[in-house]
């Protein structure tokens, strides 16, 4: 492995070289975004051991002189293999299917079933046999001077029994930017994990927990030097609700992009993601309409469909069988009792989903909505921008048309690199929602450093339109006209962005403003996960979820493997953070790690996932997947073929 010495003096002549040419030649290059050039972590990520020859700091192969990266490599990977890229959209040759889940032997349902009967019965054994004979460990759980316990006993048991044993591998504190490498604090606990002590030691590991899907949560760069920007211009706080004193200029350009961006024709932002679904449902639909809902949509979903006081039914998870017999039941039956058409039919459903990785089958369903006449409200936090060729989302992956679909919900804070979400659809409903929604009198509004990332991200996905784009309508997308902007077509709605519907003082590097670097982000990010996916199926691990999903679910099945997965991937060289879930987020039987592959990954970082995956997963027993088997070395150097197979 080179020095950093020789990989600084590399990268110190290939800037030298760049500089000497003009824009255009830069441009052409195989770079980042051309901001001050940086080849390390800043000094507020820097550790104190020596990363000379820390394979997540510099890169394995220093760059040579044609070669110009300008971003430090511990935040996103240095890759210019072309082969390393893949387009993220359906290919219509071949139907739109989901793959079976896979079912482990039996002997694993049986050794876990029998591990969480274990569980259960010491935990209930120590609790009865605690209270008596050591009631100062659970004082918190007993009445006390005529006050009832906030905690009962079982609203806690699995936080104590559970969870408490594997402290170490939950909200693990870290420090930096959460990019390609993230830094985690040391700790250590001297009370079986009750508490954690952190020890000041930091420890650089391979990220692959984050939704850092198109790797802009960078501390350098265009998107950072616009939000740096923003603060001088705007100040850190909007300081108010955005029906009083909230709404900002960057507000109003910010919901005009987001609305050109999804193909709407209006569009609202809001402060929280979660609070986008769980307050602006209640707004859509009441008493005597219907909500159907996937059995796994996520907690946000669930609780505004209870919020909104509508009846509520549910089917099997992303099963269009399951789905229109539903549909043909309640339409023909309507309201329980009187029997009277529903006021609304609403069908709630995502575009990726979280736990199980699986794509939305769009198409089918949009021929349902043609025969049933149903309104469709999709959530797209995980597919806004890790789906597409253009990083739309599930209508771009499929190629369908964002007027079909009534209502887009998606976040800011996976591929975006920000915080917050938004809603769109056309402008009377979302004119509605500005007044009937809780966010719009209740909640703060989105921070300008928030608004600049969300703008610089998505702007750079889009690309910028220099000179101000024909067009006959009498409306322009501008700050400080109105948030609406009638198009001519839908082919105008998504193309570029206008320069003047940008603030004037956020000026984008030339590679982000004509969304040349945003599009190999987008083709990086699908390579990873269709790599990674393909890779840990062919060595033998049952996944779920859809090839082409940025999020990768590896099953454990048996809770007691969750801690001792994270510990081995922790101590693999090099470390590996990953995240772990089981109930309530899924089932027990059904323990899983969630692997979220990012564009900010080299093939080598995946390598080394499949490497540590393959060896961990042969210690703890977790290959069980059907089908044809590879071995890790054939599996990395046949990834490209590999990729384009699935």
């Amino acid at each position: 492995m080179p020095t950093a010495v020789s990989y600084l003096s590399a990268v110190q002549h290939a800037d030298t070289r760049a500089r000497s040419h003009d824009n255009s030649s830069v441009a052409s290059t195989p770079s980042l975004s051309p901001s001050p050039s940086i080849t390390a972590s800043s000094e507020d990520n820097a550790l104190s051991e020596d990363d000379e020859n820390n394979c997540l700091v510099y890169p394995l192969k220093p760059p040579i002189s044609e070669q110009v990266f300008t971003t430090a490599h511990s935040e996103f990977g240095h890759c210019a293999n072309e082969a390393y890229r893949c387009v993220p959209k359906h290919d219509y040759t071949k139907p739109f299917e989901e793959k079976p889940i896979e079912e482990p032997p039996y002997y694993i349902f049986l050794t876990t079933h029998i591990s969480l009967f274990i569980l259960r019965l010491l935990g209930h054994m120590r609790d009865f046999f605690g209270k008596r004979f050591a009631k100062s460990y659970f004082a918190h759980l007993m009445h006390q001077n005529g006050y009832a316990p906030l905690n009962t006993n079982h609203d806690s048991f699995y936080t104590r029994w559970l969870r408490g044993r594997m402290t170490d591998c939950l909200c693990q504190p870290v420090t930096g930017v959460p990019g390609r490498t993230i830094v985690i604090l040391d700790r250590h606990s001297t009370d079986n994990n009750y508490t954690q002590i952190c020890t000041g030691g930091k420890t650089r590991a391979l990220n692959i927990s984050s939704y850092n899907y198109l790797g802009f949560s960078q501390g350098h760069g265009g998107c950072s030097d616009a939000v740096k920007e923003s603060i001088h211009q705007c100040g850190v706080a909007s300081c108010g609700t955005r029906l009083e004193s909230g709404s900002s200029e960057l507000h109003i350009s910010a919901e005009a992009l987001v609305a050109r961006f999804v193909g709407t024709g209006d569009a609202l932002i809001s402060s929280m993601g979660f609070a986008t679904n769980s307050t602006f449902i209640p707004a859509l639909v009441g008493n005597g309409s219907l909500i159907i809902s996937d059995e796994l949509n996520h907690a946000s979903i669930r609780i505004g469909a209870r919020q909104s006081g509508a009846h509520v039914r549910v089917f099997k998870h992303n099963d269009m069988s399951s789905l229109e017999s539903l549909l043909r039941e309640v339409i023909s039956q309507g309201q329980p009792k009187t029997h009277r058409p529903w006021k609304k039919v609403l069908l709630i459903v995502e575009g990726v989903y979280s736990m199980e990785g699986t794509i939305l089958n769009l198409p089918k369903i949009l021929e349902l909505k043609k025969i049933y006449k149903f309104y469709l409200y999709i959530d797209e936090a995980h597919s806004i921008g890790a789906l597409g060729p253009h990083g739309r989302g599930v209508a771009d992956y499929f190629n369908v048309s964002p007027s079909s679909i009534d209502v887009l919900m998606g976040t800011f804070s996976k591929s975006f690199g920000a915080a917050g979400g938004y809603i769109a659809g056309p402008k009377t409903l979302i004119d509605g929602l500005r007044l009937r929604g809780h966010l719009g009198p209740y909640a703060e509004a989105i921070a300008p450093p928030v608004l600049a990332q969300i703008i610089a991200s998505m702007a750079s996905i889009m690309g910028v339109a220099l000179a101000p784009q024909p067009t006959n309508s009498k409306f322009s997308l501008s700050p400080v006209g109105s948030v609406v902007t009638p198009r001519n077509s839908e082919k105008e709605l998504l193309g570029m962005v206008p320069a003047s519907s940008l603030p004037t003082w956020m000026n984008l590097p030339p590679a982000l403003a004509d969304g040349s670097e945003a599009g190999v982000r987008i083709r990086r990010l699908a390579f990873n996960s269709r790599y990674l996916h393909a890779g840990l199926k062919k060595l033998g691990f049952i996944i779920y979820g859809h090839s082409s999903s940025p999020i990768v679910p590896l099953l454990l099945f048996n809770p007691g493997k969750l801690p001792t997965f994270v510990r081995m991937m922790r101590a693999y060289s090099p470390p590996i953070v990953v995240v772990v879930v089981s109930h309530p987020a899924t089932p027990f039987e059904t323990a899983r790690v969630r692997l979220c592959p990012s564009a900010s990954h080299t093939k080598e970082d995946i390598d080394t996932v499949l490497r540590a995956c393959d060896e961990v997963g042969g210690i703890l027993d977790l290959k069980h997947g059907s089908g044809e088997r590879w071995g890790i070395n054939m599996v990395c150097e046949r990834a490209v073929e590999l990729v384009h197979s699935v």
